[in-house]
């Protein structure tokens, strides 16, 4: 037997589609009024397609009138609704005038060209349900002049009345949108808040925006935007930018730098920040859709490197998502995306021969962003390189200067290590770069590419070691029995002591270590505390590495007062003593039995002096009695 088959149509529970909509699609209820000024916007868009010598026209802007109060309208000089727009339209969810099969005619009577409407997704009243239980929109037809005026009513539990009136009801063409606001959401239909949330989402608009007050008052909601308007000067532009930026995002800039892309109908302007950022903290730009404002929380438009900048952009090719609050990832974004980064980019390299001191100003600034984007840019490391400033044993200098005096560069791999050596380096006339903080290591190994002649090489202690100078032989014999006792007591630490002469005279040691020592030290901890599979897995790893190295500096009045130390307990201690204090400069993290060393050392050293009245401590010059 055939099997019949009868179609059925799905039921919508309007209740639980605003929901829906109000707590996982939208941010918050204010987008309702967002929604509201998107339709009015569309509406006047698809007048001026139809009817180009109505109001709308571009010789004759149309207009957007909210009026607040016990109840909130929204009135446009738009294309309007007839009463089969009205059945098609808004008594069907998720169906749009603006969404038409290719070539077709919309609602409206017009072939429309979606990329001319700013809304997409033929849901947006539903938004008004958030703040609203009822909602009325009367409406009269330009497309049609002979239709009647249409009244529609609808509830947010699914009911809705159509209703024709006389055409003296609706004098003109247009649409207004009347809600009765519900006492759970009145903060969102306050006089105050419509006027600020109409300069928030409309404040770009082309149409003219008002809002009237409950007592007639009014306040003109939207402006032009300074890259749309003409200037006298290029130096009154550049003023109209600055106050437009402290208006709007509360900062004057460092620069304004002018962005426009024809092909993507996109104009604004990115502000360079006057104050350092982290890199992690991407800037908020605001990005406006045909002049609504889309997001004012768009780090996708720009390249992540580009932190340093804050923008605002009109544009009419970005793709919204379905809730209109973000942009949709897509080819057309990262092409925007990479076009913009090239525009910034371009200022940059520019003011090295436009204005060098606002290069310098903006490098002491943003040094970091520019290390970034200077890693991966060669034409940008050429330019910037000389001028971006490094830690090194001159200070804080550029690599242009640091290189004069030092044809070879040392760069450090941490700045653990850099701390190390810095003194001792710097007094033996070695020039080292501390490679350790964010991108300087790549960069100061790139430096040869830039500046032919120079080399550059990265550090390790026997680098270090090889520019100390060897004791005497006689003194070294000196010390032969508290070097035995230092290196059986710090040898526990994987570290061997020796002696040397070096400058300056005020550090009584040394520590080289490097990052391969540290990391066998803490293999072999790790495989001395585990037990079967995991310590035969850590002991397969082992590998030969160098010692660290306690260098004592047998110039320092200390050094050579500890030497002299016969007591082995008292040896000992100073020992550990001296150790521990070239671990606290060093400035690296300290191990637990580092931590327990010091404190034993320094235990010690009082126990000695409290049970040797009288007897100087090690270093000290004795007490003259009086």
């Amino acid at each position: 037997m055939p099997h019949s088959e009868t179609a059925h149509t799905f039921q919508v529970d309007l209740r639980g589609l605003v929901d829906l909509l109000s707590h996982h699609l939208y941010s918050s209820p204010r987008v309702y009024l967002r929604e509201l000024l998107q339709n009015a916007a569309d509406a006047i868009t698809a007048r001026q397609a139809v009817a180009p010598g109505a109001p709308g026209a571009p010789a004759t802007p149309g207009t957007i009138t909210v009026r607040t109060g016990d109840t909130l309208t929204v009135t446009d000089t738009g294309i309007g609704l007839t009463e089969a727009d009205v059945h098609r339209f808004l008594a069907t969810i998720g169906r749009s005038s603006k969404r038409t099969a290719e070539g077709a005619l919309d609602g409206a009577g017009f072939e429309a060209d979606r990329g001319d409407f700013i809304g997409q997704f033929g849901i947006g009243l539903l938004a008004c349900f958030v703040v609203a239980d009822e909602i009325t929109v009367l409406s009269r037809s330009a497309a049609d002049p002979s239709a009647p005026a249409v009244e529609w009513r609808g509830h947010s539990d699914g009911r809705y009345t159509i209703r024709t009136l006389a055409a003296s009801a609706v004098p003109e063409p247009g649409t207004t949108v009347r809600l009765v606001p519900r006492a759970d959401n009145a903060e969102w239909t306050s006089p105050e808040q419509v006027v600020s949330l109409a300069r928030h989402y409309g404040g770009l608009l082309r149409h003219e925006v008002t809002v009237v007050g409950p007592r007639g008052e009014l306040h003109r909601v939207n402006e032009t935007p300074p890259w749309e308007q003409h200037h006298r000067s290029p130096l009154a532009r550049r003023e109209a930018m600055t106050a437009y930026c402290r208006g709007l995002f509360d900062f004057t800039p460092l620069d304004a730098i002018e962005l426009d892309l024809p092909a993507a109908g996109l104009r604004g302007v990115a502000y360079v920040l006057p104050t350092a950022v982290s890199p992690a903290q991407r800037a908020g730009h605001r990005v406006h859709l045909k002049g609504m404002l889309l997001t004012d929380q768009a780090p996708e438009l720009l390249p992540d490197w580009a932190f340093f900048v804050r923008c605002v952009v009109d544009t009419t090719s970005l793709r919204p998502t379905a809730s209109r609050e973000s942009l949709y990832e897509d080819g057309t974004l990262s092409a925007v995306r990479d076009a913009l980064g090239d525009r910034i980019r371009d200022w940059l390299t520019g003011l090295a021969a436009s204005d060098p001191s606002l290069l310098h100003r903006f490098i002491d600034t943003h040094h970091l962003a520019v290390k970034a984007l200077a890693r991966y840019d060669d034409e940008l490391l050429r330019i910037v390189l000389p001028w971006l400033p490094f830690e090194t044993t001159d200070g804080n200098v550029t690599l242009e200067e640091f290189a004069r005096t030092h044809p070879t560069l040392l760069v450090t791999r941490s700045v653990e290590e850099f701390r190390q050596v810095a003194p001792i380096a710097a007094a033996a006339g070695l020039g080292v770069v501390n490679g350790g903080y964010t991108y300087d290591r790549d960069l100061v190994l790139r430096l040869p590419e830039i500046r032919p002649g120079t080399s550059v090489t990265e550090l390790d202690p026997a680098t270090v070691t090889a520019h100390l100078d060897a004791v005497d032989p006689t003194a070294e014999l000196r010390a032969a029995a508290f070097l035995a006792v230092a290196r059986e007591t710090i040898g526990v630490h994987d570290c061997d002591v020796v002696l040397r002469d070096f400058q300056p005279v005020t550090a009584p040691a040394l520590l080289l270590d490097n990052r391969d020592a540290r990391h066998e030290r803490t293999r072999s901890s790790l495989a001395a505390d585990s037990d079967g599979l995991w310590a035969d897995i850590l002991g397969s790893l082992r590998h030969e590495t160098p010692r660290a190295q306690l260098v004592l500096n047998h110039l320092n009045p200390l050094v050579r007062q500890a030497i002299t130390i016969t007591e082995r307990g008292l040896a000992v201690t100073t020992a550990e003593a001296l150790y521990g204090q070239a671990l606290l400069l060093s400035r690296r993290p300290l191990r637990a039995s580092e931590s327990a060393l010091l404190n034993r050392a320094f235990i010690g050293l009082l126990t000695h002096a409290m049970h040797q009245p009288g007897t100087a401590a090690p270093g000290s010059e004795p007490r003259k009695e009086m």
